[in-house]
């Protein structure tokens, strides 16, 4: 059964820091790119970041330099650094694969506050 779990997430203030994880099970997790998604409220579903099997990493402009996205393949693990965080960046935050052919069946989510 695949299933993707997210935590990490809370209530930051401006300028501060979270680092948002994603466990996955049920897929050959080494073989995936693998993305980190947001969903503001009213607003849809966008990708932010992606990292391929070997590693190469992509991110949206609006997150450049502020968050790194990694993976631990032992591990079935997918991480989101995010810094220097910005109220536009409140949020619930999922990650799933990143693939032409679609994406699996997405977890719950975490949630992300950027408020003073």
């Amino acid at each position: 059964q695949v299933q993707l779990v997210e935590s990490g997430g809370g209530l930051v203030q401006p300028g501060g820091s979270l680092r948002l994880s994603c466990v996955a099970s049920g897929i050959d997790f080494s073989y995936y790119t693998m993305g980190w998604y947001r969903q503001a409220p009213g607003k849809q579903r966008e990708l932010v970041a992606t990292i391929s099997s070997g590693g190469f990493t992509q991110y949206v402009d609006s997150v450049k330099g502020r968050f790194t996205i990694s993976r631990d393949n032992a591990k079935n693990m997918a991480y989101l650094q995010m810094n220097t965080l910005k109220p536009e960046d409140t949020a619930t935050y999922y990650c799933n694969i990143y693939s032409p052919n679609g994406t699996l069946k997405w977890g719950q989510g975490t949630q992300v506050t950027v408020s003073s």
